[in-house]
């Protein structure tokens, strides 16, 4: 669908509630300094299209010197995309990629059969006080692409697509969405954009995508008459018209979703993938550290440690 939120007045109540088809609310974890949410997988619903992991990072003020270290760790089977609200990060992996990314833009990383990468704070950021806020999502590839070469793309905030209507802004992240396409190579059909609603905005969901789905990242939103509030995900019927409706305060939400995959994943710790033997193979890899020799390596710049595979 292209853009149109014309609707008649009273539309974003003509959807019966029941459209909404799954309603999920996200763990926190705390890892020390900063929360994390989870909202997929989760126990009724493991993917929205082949969006199969999303977490949302913070948001978080840290103090001097205190960092985020996430060790060179493995991938299979996926594609990770990171977009940040505030902050940054440092993002090297064994593609030779080596990218701060900053709000606004994308870090889209393809793990393929294999790939290993380090996500850290930068630099400058660990000589003063700073904050963390933004979503990463993990895409699960279609089986024809889970053995293709591991790749890494980044593109800056200005590369992405925008679409404005009076109070409602989209920024296009990854597919096609409102007859825009964002620039990352995608495998399966797909759509991920950030959305800033200001009060009462609306805001129609596209219809042309199978799985869609919304993730209530700040303020509340109104479906059929329901409000919900942050941090909430609901997951809609297929074929339904569905219009959201931003409370008094606005609302910053994330819209995902695309095409189900040709079945279900298989999930053990950063690996995805479509046969238990994949994964079977990647643990056996990961545990023998023989870099450079098989399908993994650690980044050129961070070698010196790494996340052991888990016992």
């Amino acid at each position: 669908m292209s853009w149109n939120p014309a609707f008649e007045p009273g539309c974003p109540n003509d959807v019966d509630i029941d459209a909404i088809e799954t309603l999920i609310i996200p763990r926190a974890r705390d890892l020390g300094g900063f929360e994390v949410r989870r909202a997929l997988p989760a126990p009724k619903r493991q993917m929205v299209g082949p969006f199969i992991f999303f977490d949302q990072a913070g948001p978080a003020e840290l103090l001097t010197g205190q960092c985020i270290d996430v060790r060179p760790h493995p991938h299979i089977g996926l594609g990770t995309v990171t977009y940040l609200f505030r902050g940054d990060f440092h993002h090297r992996d064994s593609t030779g990629a080596d990218q701060i990314i900053q709000p606004g833009a994308v870090n889209w990383m393809v793990a393929g059969r294999g790939v290993t990468h380090s996500e850290r704070t930068t630099s400058a950021a660990r000589n003063a006080a700073n904050s963390l806020f933004g979503i990463q999502t993990w895409l699960a590839l279609p089986e024809s692409h889970e053995d293709m070469a591991p790749t890494f793309e980044h593109h800056g905030k200005a590369t992405l697509p925008v679409i404005e209507d009076g109070g409602t802004r989209v920024r296009l992240i990854l597919g096609s969405a409102y007859g825009k396409t964002a620039p990352a190579s995608m495998f399966s059909e797909t759509f991920y954009a950030e959305v800033t609603l200001e009060a009462k905005s609306l805001l129609p969901l596209p219809d042309d995508h199978e799985d869609r789905g919304i993730y209530i990242v700040e303020g509340a939103i109104s479906i059929a008459g329901q409000d919900y509030a942050a941090p909430q995900m609901m997951v809609f019927r297929p074929g339904d018209r569905i219009t959201v409706a931003a409370g008094g305060a606005g609302a910053r939400l994330m819209i995902l979703g695309g095409a189900t995959l040709g079945g279900p994943r298989y999930i053990w710790w950063n690996f995805v993938a479509s046969s238990r033997e994949r994964i079977e193979e990647a643990k056996a890899e990961w545990r023998a550290e023989d870099w450079g020799r098989g399908r993994f390596d650690l980044p050129v710049d961070d070698r010196e440690e790494h996340i052991p595979l888990p016992s």
